[in-house]
């Protein structure tokens, strides 16, 4: 059983502390970023930044689908999201660029050992990163 790993980034045009706060949004902004891949979106607690708890069913393929629940944590450059149904972690970190700010959204978990492991290795992130890259476009473009 190893270690899986997803990462795709964009420049948006807005400064860093804009960008961080939109992304903590999980009332207002993350509704309208997200792609179809994300259905049954809600927020549980708070929905502005740290000790939010929002949950959501991420449907990867036709027939793989993840049921999150994620309690978020933020730091002055992250917005971290810890699923609580698996060893799943979103790690959105924001740095400074000269056009405005560089997002990057990462995604781990532990995979299924053995050959199922294997697949899981090499095509998921594949799948993955195609819907960060879809989520980071609707961020940049609900940032402006």
């Amino acid at each position: 059983m190893g270690q899986v790993s997803a990462s795709s980034s964009i420049v948006v045009a807005a400064d860093p502390q804009r960008t961080l706060t939109a992304i903590a949004d999980y009332a207002d902004v993350r509704p309208r970023i997200l792609t179809s891949h994300y259905r049954d979106y809600q927020v549980v607690e708070g929905g502005q930044g740290a000790g939010t708890v929002a949950q959501w069913t991420l449907q990867a393929t036709e027939s793989r689908q993840r049921n999150v629940r994620a309690t978020v944590s933020v730091s002055e450059s992250e917005v971290v999201e810890r699923d609580a149904n698996s060893s799943m972690v979103n790690t959105w970190t924001v740095t400074p660029d000269a056009a405005g700010a560089q997002v990057t959204l990462s995604t781990t978990w532990q995979g299924a050992g053995g050959v199922k492991g294997i697949f899981e290795g090499i095509f998921a992130p594949l799948g993955l990163k195609k819907i960060q890259a879809e989520v980071l476009t609707n961020l940049k473009n609900e940032l402006g």
